[in-house]
C-alpha cells in the first residue's frame, strides 16, 4: 500500500483533483476536525460536495474523525502560531506542544491495526490522509502518515 498525503491550500479544484487521479488514489482519509470551510476559494472540499465528486472519479471516501485533533489540542498550535508570526495558510512546523498533545490523546489510542486491515480488506492500495494545511509538514497528516508507514512499512508520499 502507498499512503499520501494532501492538503487544501494553495490548491485550485481542478488541481487538487488532478493529484488525485494522476496519482491513482482510491481512498481518500478526510481525517478534519471540521469537514468544511468557509468561502468560495476551497469550497471543493465541504464534505458533500467533495464525496459527490470523489464518487465521480471513483475514489471512496473515508472520515477518520478518531485522527482528528481536539479544538484543545488544535489551540495549542494555535499558540505557536501566534509566537512564531505564522497562521495556517504559512506555517512553516508542527509546534512541539500540538505534536506531543496529539500523539498522546489522539495517535496512542488510534488502532493503527484494526483500521490496516479495513482498507486491505476494502482493496485500497493508494490510500491519501487529507487534511487543510499546504505543506503536510505543517499539519497533523504527516505525523498520522509518517506512523502508519513506519508501523507497516509503507511509502509515505506528499502531493
Amino acid at each position: 500500500m502507498r499512503i499520501h498525503t494532501i492538503g487544501v491550500y494553495e490548491s485550485t479544484e481542478s488541481d487538487f483533483f488532478a493529484k488525485l487521479t494522476d496519482n491513482k488514489i482510491d481512498t481518500l482519509c478526510d481525517i478534519r476536525q471540521r469537514r468544511g470551510v468557509r468561502g468560495k476559494t476551497y469550497a471543493f472540499v465541504n464534505s458533500r460536495y467533495l464525496q459527490a465528486r470523489l464518487g465521480e472519479l471513483g475514489i471512496k471516501y473515508i472520515y477518520v474523525k478518531e485522527l482528528a485533533p481536539t479544538k484543545e489540542i488544535r489551540e495549542k498550535q494555535w499558540v505557536a502560531d501566534k509566537l512564531s508570526g505564522e497562521d495556517k495558510h504559512s506555517r512553516s512546523k508542527i509546534g512541539k506542544e500540538f505534536e506531543n498533545e496529539y500523539r498522546k490523546q489522539i495517535l496512542n489510542k488510534f488502532d493503527f491495526n484494526k483500521f490496516n486491515e479495513f482498507l486491505s480488506d476494502g482493496g485500497s492500495e493508494n490510500v491519501a490522509f487529507l487534511c487543510i494545511e499546504a505543506k503536510a509538514h505543517s499539519c497533523h497528516r504527516s505525523i498520522v502518515a509518517g506512523e502508519y508507514c513506519k508501523m507497516f512499512n509503507y511509502e509515505n508520499i506528499d502531493l
